[in-house]
């Protein structure tokens, strides 16, 4: 009996002192969001000048590419962290690297019409950390083979 009351009060203390660890690891974290220079508050915004580009009449082997130009209109900084295409002839390249507030950036798209004929709409979307974090681009083109001209 006087060893089941020992382990009672042992577990007793080691749950008391298990949760106020937590706690003040909590209090920890919080000061440290606190000094932080950046805000909870602050927060990316991606604003594109277009979001579709029709590339027209595209010969049929030809690799075409256009320019998306992004700004952050926000008050965070912004990163992008993907730019997946929606089909493997189509290629995005972008910087990773923190957009500030008020700069700008951009996503290269190319597209390869090799084995491709007709009207082609392919799209890019784009994610990020910003308050709308999924963006779509879209490129189209009428790809016409090389005996039609």
């Amino acid at each position: 009996m006087k060893k089941l009351i020992q382990i009672y009060v042992v577990s007793f203390f080691v749950i008391v002192s298990a949760f106020l660890s937590s706690c003040s690891q909590g209090n920890k974290t919080n000061a440290r969001m606190e000094s932080s220079h950046i805000s909870a508050t602050d927060t990316a915004k991606i604003s594109f000048k277009e979001y579709e580009h029709n590339f027209g009449k595209i010969t049929a082997g030809e690799k075409v590419a256009c320019i998306f130009t992004f700004q952050n209109t926000g008050t965070g900084p912004l990163v992008i962290s993907s730019a997946t295409t929606s089909c493997g002839c189509t290629v995005s390249k972008y910087d990773d690297k923190p957009v500030s507030p008020g700069n700008s950036g951009i996503i290269e798209v190319v597209f390869d019409s090799s084995g491709r004929n007709g009207i082609q709409t392919k799209t890019v979307t784009v994610k990020s950390n910003a308050s709308r974090p999924v963006v779509l681009l879209k490129i189209t083109g009428e790809v016409i083979s090389s005996t039609n001209n």
